[in-house]
């Protein structure tokens, strides 16, 4: 990192070495203060640096230099008010998330820094040094970690910004970045569905009398269970056997589930297809359980991903790799492929009309209404016939 010092050696004027512009550091009233010169020019940079420290100089003898807030005081303010605040709205996993961005990343970069220091250039310089690869893995993170982590340094600023700490927010906004491609969520086709849950059902089978049989039977019982409500993974993790309910409905004459949903977007309902029934019964006859006991106890996490590649299912033909959140995907696809409304499918998954559409109802063939699509104008001979 190129260095150099104005004024003797009471201001130090340095470039990093991932930017082009020249930085200006000195150190009075007990704290280093920091700014940016704005220019790669060298000898401005040095007359920037010399007026920017006599009027901090000034500023100090008239008593007007305050002790700026820093990053790391926003961050244990914001950590306060938003577990409080969002307590009971909120998953906990995802405030502890917020938290862990925060210590593991943020707090290590920003956080001695003062937060009139923390520009756009910053937050640019920032997301740079994370998207080099790791030294020993050679790992960078994901483009929705890195907006993650966006995430969590913008609720900081704001808390700073509703404390009067700041004036203004930096821009957050990802600089040369062009519209991203829309993709679809993993999920199985009515094929790959009937091809995975076969083999389940066929090696819980070749479990009986073995140690293992109850951990095969239930993995086939999740598969089915999940594609056949539509629950996200967490809401699955949580439901006890006290939130569902067998029910006659109403319209169709068929047995379905009725269940009440705990979730990142706190408590929803969602109706079974019938197909989830017989499951549930088997969950029931097979673990005799109190109505507090949880319905999934296990994590089938080893085992869902043990069956994807003995199935050859683990990513689909674009690379999109599949989890357990695919059998969310495939109730949601398989049912637009029915023909449900898709309104009334976003409510029962406890979503938005929007996601749906644009991550699920993009791709598929069959939304799209060929007689809408091919209308044909008439011709004036036709019509004078």
């Amino acid at each position: 990192m190129a260095s150099h010092l104005v004024l003797g050696d009471k201001v130090r004027v340095y470039r990093r070495a991932n930017s082009s512009l020249w930085q200006c550091s000195t150190y009075m009233d007990g704290k280093e203060w920091r700014v940016s010169s704005k220019t790669d020019s060298l000898a401005k940079a040095k007359e920037f640096a010399e007026d920017w420290y006599l009027e901090l100089r000034g500023k100090s003898r008239a008593g007007e230099l305050k002790k700026e807030k820093t990053f790391a005081d926003a961050a244990k303010q914001f950590t306060l008010e938003y577990e409080a605040l969002t307590r009971g709205e909120r998953n906990p996993l995802y405030v502890k998330g917020h938290e862990a961005r925060l210590v593991n990343h943020l707090l290590p970069y920003f956080g001695e820094k003062g937060l009139s220091a923390i520009t756009s250039g910053m937050v640019q310089e920032y997301r740079v040094s994370r998207l080099r690869p790791h030294p020993e893995t050679g790992k960078v993170p994901a483009r929705s970690t890195l907006h993650h982590e966006t995430v969590t340094l913008r609720q900081v600023m704001k808390t700073a910004l509703r404390h009067g700490w700041i004036s203004n927010l930096p821009d957050f906004s990802t600089p040369y970045r062009a519209s991203g491609k829309i993709g679809h969520r993993a999920w199985f086709s009515p094929e790959e569905y009937k091809r995975l849950y076969t083999y389940t059902r066929e090696r819980a089978k070749a479990a009986e009398g073995r140690q293992w049989q109850h951990a095969a039977e239930q993995m086939h019982d999740y598969i089915l269970f999940m594609a056949n409500t539509g629950l996200r993974p967490d809401e699955a993790n949580r439901l006890e056997y006290r939130d569902v309910a067998i029910e006659q409905d109403d319209e169709t004459g068929e047995r379905i589930l009725l269940i009440d949903v705990r979730g990142k977007r706190g408590v929803g309902y969602c109706k079974s297809t019938t197909g989830a029934v017989f499951p549930y019964e088997r969950l029931v006859q097979r673990n005799k359980p109190k109505p507090t006991d949880l319905v999934f106890p296990q994590d089938h996490k080893k085992q869902f991903s043990r069956a994807l590649l003995d199935c050859d299912l683990k990513s689909d033909r674009d690379g999109n790799r599949r989890s357990a959140y695919s059998l969310r995907h495939t109730y949601i696809c398989l049912r637009l492929l029915e023909g449900a409304d898709i309104y009334q499918i976003a409510k029962n998954c406890r979503t938005s009309v929007e996601m749906i559409e644009k991550h699920y109802a993009v791709h598929l063939k069959n939304t799209l209404d060929a007689r809408a699509i091919n209308v044909r104008r008439r011709t004036r001979a036709a019509t004078q016939d």
